[in-house]
C-alpha cells in the first residue's frame, strides 16, 4: 500500500513539473533593446538653478557688472567692444562676457555661386541663409579683419520688447571704417534677444542681415520708437 501512495506520489509530482516547463515555454521572453540593455539607470532629475552662463560647456568670462546692469549698458557694451581702429586689439573676452553660454550669432547671407568673389554686386537671385556661429566662431572670423581695418559701428536707432526675464532689441545699426567717417559703408539691423536671471543681463542670440539696394531699410527702422 505504501509503495502503491509512494509511486502515485512520484508520478503526481513528474507532472506538476511538466506543466511548469509547458506553461513557461508558452510564456513570451520579454525583449529588451540593445539601447534599453546599453541605458545606465536613470537618476532623479536635479531642480537645481543654473545661470546661462553654467549651463555651457565652457564657462564664459566673468562681465563687469556695468556692462550687464541694463539692457542699455549690454547694448551699449555690445557695440563698443568690437569697435576701434585696426591698431586697437579688441577685448574679445569682455564680448564673451555679454554672451550666454551657448549663445549664437546668425548672420543671414546671400548664397553665392561658387567661384564668386564675396564683394561682388549681388544680382538679387540668390537664395539667403543663416550661417549660425559660436560667439568664438564669430571671433575666429572677425579678428584677423578687425586688425587690418578700422571698423566701428554704432546703433543708430532702437525698438525693444520687453516681458518678464526676455526682451528683443531690434538696433539698427552703422558700420565705418573710421568713426568719422561721413557716410557708413553698411547698414542694417541686429536682432538681439536677452535674458535677465535676476541679476545681470545676458545675450542669447543676435541675428542680423545688412541692407543691401534691393532691402532698403524701412524708414520706420531709422528712428527709434517711443
Amino acid at each position: 500500500m505504501r509503495c502503491r501512495f509512494a509511486l502515485a506520489l512520484a508520478l503526481s509530482f513528474v507532472a506538476l513539473c511538466a506543466r511548469a516547463h509547458q506553461v513557461e515555454a508558452q510564456t513570451p521572453a520579454q525583449h529588451t533593446s540593445p539601447s534599453q540593455a546599453t541605458q545606465p539607470t536613470q537618476k532623479p532629475m536635479t531642480t537645481t538653478p543654473q545661470t546661462p552662463a553654467t549651463t555651457a560647456a565652457t564657462q564664459m568670462p566673468a562681465a563687469n557688472p556695468a556692462d550687464v546692469d541694463t539692457l542699455d549698458h549690454i547694448v551699449a557694451a555690445l557695440y563698443d567692444v568690437i569697435s576701434g581702429p585696426a591698431e586697437k586689439k579688441r577685448d574679445w573676452d569682455r564680448l564673451r562676457s555679454l554672451f550666454a553660454g551657448g549663445a549664437r550669432m546668425i548672420p543671414t547671407v546671400p548664397l553665392r555661386a561658387t567661384g564668386t568673389p564675396p564683394d561682388a554686386p549681388l544680382t538679387g537671385s540668390e537664395a539667403y541663409a543663416p550661417r549660425v556661429l559660436s560667439v568664438d566662431d564669430y571671433v575666429a572670423r572677425a579678428a584677423p579683419r578687425m586688425s587690418s581695418e578700422g571698423f566701428f559701428e554704432r546703433e543708430a536707432a532702437r525698438r525693444t520688447e520687453q516681458f518678464g526675464h526676455i526682451a528683443h532689441v531690434f538696433s539698427t545699426y552703422e558700420s565705418r571704417h573710421a568713426s568719422d567717417d561721413a557716410k557708413p559703408f553698411q547698414r542694417g539691423i541686429n536682432s538681439i534677444q536677452l535674458m535677465n536671471d535676476g541679476k545681470r543681463w545676458w545675450i542669447v542670440t543676435i541675428f542680423w542681415e545688412g541692407e543691401t539696394d534691393r532691402t532698403p531699410l524701412p524708414e520706420k527702422y531709422l528712428k527709434s520708437a517711443p
